[in-house]
């Protein structure tokens, strides 16, 4: 069955009393059992059922059960935000002594949670160049406890070598962990490419058109003890679950994802065609353009389709912000993969809370405006980024 088939069709968990095609929103926080043994049961997890929706929800279980059933994962947990599902993985992975060999090409909260929060629970950062197989492994020991990035990068655009990683991972015994929220798990396969746990944020193209905020952790089952520690451990003890009406618009959301995408992957390569065209854009970064030097390399781990989001670069900072202050179609807001397109400035938005030199470090750029691609027509898209960086 096609992934597009399981999206739709996925059979509920048990069959609604009233015969509904939507699986109904289980708006309750507890559940009423015919015995104590049954409840026991559940509680211990010796049989699945909802006992209490902090941590299992039957609308939040069928938006799993698809994930699941799309990508082959040995558990799929939905949580309320993608930062949610870094963290808790992070937690579940770490303990003090231990350290996280990551990249400083990241989205700026995730950074900021790897080298700022976990130090102060006794995990140690260790951010390197991930395309330098050689440094990686010199940052590796045997209190690693897993190799952390993002398949491209927000907002560098960088892609790192999976399977390459994967196999350094491998071999002191620690999984590959991989942000996958910039192209959906429905168009690649992680698993082929080494990866252990994927980390998604729902609230991406999941949630069709930035409806709600989610997160999913899809595990694989090859890191040791990752499934039952997130179940019997993590949602128990730290309350991220998904609420049930989140998972309900997701799951809708889910249906249309890959119409969705298709066409704002083929409007992305459009318009990053389109903008080389403008001299005040003095250079347009998207992995899904022929020579793009990350171009070869996602291809071969990702496909056809690059996503739906890119960079500009203009002459200075000032540029950047009078074209953002010039738009009028495009929209000034954060988040990505949106129905509607957007624009802003990492510098001093996503980043502005890292000083000069960190930013440097992490290689964003007071000249780059990222923008993400949405559902309208890019000829008037292109027509309003034209007019913003001409006035």
């Amino acid at each position: 069955m096609k992934n597009q088939t399981k999206a739709i069709d996925t059979p509920f968990g048990q069959r609604d009393a009233y015969g509904s095609l939507s699986m109904p929103v289980y708006h309750t926080a507890a559940y009423e059992f015919d015995t104590a043994a049954d409840m026991a049961d559940a509680f211990t997890g010796k049989v699945i059922a909802p006992d209490y929706s902090r941590v299992l929800n039957p609308t939040v279980m069928y938006l799993e059960d698809k994930v699941k059933a799309m990508t082959g994962a040995a558990n799929v947990m939905a949580l309320s935000s993608g930062m949610a599902a870094i963290s808790n993985t992070i937690l579940a992975l770490s303990a003090a002594g231990k350290n996280i060999v990551t990249s400083r090409h990241m989205f700026g909260n995730t950074f900021s949670l790897i080298t700022e929060s976990m130090p102060r629970f006794g995990v140690e950062a260790r951010p390197c160049d991930l395309l330098n197989l050689d440094e990686v492994r010199s940052k590796m020991d045997a209190n690693t406890c897993c190799i952390f990035l993002e398949i491209i990068t927000n907002p560098q655009m960088e892609v790192a070598d999976l399977k390459a990683l994967s196999a350094i991972a491998h071999e002191y015994g620690v999984p590959l962990i991989a942000d996958t929220t910039v192209i959906p798990f429905t168009q690649f396969s992680a698993k082929d490419l080494g990866v252990d746990i994927e980390v998604v944020s729902s609230t991406k193209y999941l949630s069709g058109g930035a409806t709600t905020l989610g997160g999913l952790i899809i595990d694989y089952g090859t890191a040791e003890g990752f499934g039952h520690k997130m179940k019997n451990e993590m949602l128990f003890n730290f309350g991220a679950y998904m609420t049930p009406h989140v998972a309900y618009m997701q799951s809708l959301g889910l249906e249309t994802l890959d119409a969705r995408y298709r066409v704002q992957s083929q409007n992305t390569i459009y318009l990053a065609n389109r903008l080389r065209e403008l001299p005040q854009i003095k250079s347009v970064n998207y992995v899904g353009l022929a020579d793009n030097p990350f171009h070869d390399i996602a291809v071969a781990q990702y496909g056809k389709t690059a996503g739906a989001m890119m960079t500009i670069d203009l002459e200075s900072k000032e540029a950047a912000f009078s074209m953002i202050n010039n738009l009028k179609l495009v929209r000034r807001a954060t988040n990505l993969f949106d129905n509607r397109t957007l624009a802003i400035h990492p510098a001093s938005t996503i980043f502005g809370n890292f000083s000069d030199e960190e930013r440097r470090k992490m290689d964003v750029l007071d000249t780059t405006v990222r923008i993400s691609v949405g559902l309208e027509d890019m000829d008037d898209v292109f027509e309003d980024i034209k007019q913003a960086v001409e006035r």
